[in-house]
């Protein structure tokens, strides 16, 4: 379970990975058709979003472990798994909407519109994003009452995971330095949370 804990500090690094850039607005949607149809665009969704909701799930399995509610990991489990389904909207749909509107098909997007950005996805993104903040929050405070040495990497958790979401709907510049910083504070936490906490349970006892 030691080694497990790494799993979010390598997930705070996708976090930032993934919003060094950020596309273009769908109203000049020449530009945002030849963003989604970059590699970069894919392997960011691939390889840091999608991993890192796996790895976020893993971390926080291997954290709850040596703290007494498990509610955090099922919070936690919830929201990255309608998170991913997001994510696997943008990956494999915005793509292909791009390359025909490229190519010159037209109505792509109003498509995209619909279905990129429609409102069962726009509804489906913002649950969980407010579902990971409620999940970031509770772990953050479980992590910061158990020890006096967990409090400031528990806070930070609950606090900076908080923001990030948030950043990506106000003010995307910040996200990337919120997703090292993330990374910075789950590290001191992998350090620490075994040697403040007794020997990890089970990871699903209580609730």
């Amino acid at each position: 379970m030691k080694l497990g804990l790494w799993a979010l500090p390598a997930y705070g690094i996708l976090l930032a990975l993934s919003t060094l850039t950020h596309q273009p607005s769908i109203d000049d949607f020449d530009a945002y058709a030849r963003y989604v149809t970059t590699d970069t665009f894919l392997l960011s969704h691939l390889g840091a979003s999608i991993l890192g909701a796996a790895l976020a799930i893993l971390g926080t399995a291997a954290a709850t472990t040596y703290l007494r509610s498990k509610l955090p990991f099922v919070l936690t489990v919830v929201a990255n798994v309608f998170l991913a389904a997001t994510f696997g909207s943008a990956a494999f749909v915005q793509p292909g909407l791009g390359r025909a509107h490229l190519a010159g098909v037209p109505g792509m997007p109003a498509l995209n519109d619909d279905t990129a950005y429609g409102p069962a996805l726009f509804a489906t993104a913002l649950s969980a994003s407010f579902l990971l903040i409620v999940a970031a929050t509770a772990l953050g405070t479980a992590i910061a009452r158990t020890s006096r040495s967990l409090r400031a990497p528990g806070l930070a958790y609950g606090v900076l995971l908080s923001l990030f979401v948030v950043s990506g709907f106000a003010f995307s510049a910040v996200q990337a330095y919120l997703g090292f910083a993330f990374a910075l504070a789950t590290a001191v936490l992998a350090i620490r949370l075994p040697r403040t906490t007794s020997s990890p349970g089970p990871v699903l006892t209580t609730v």
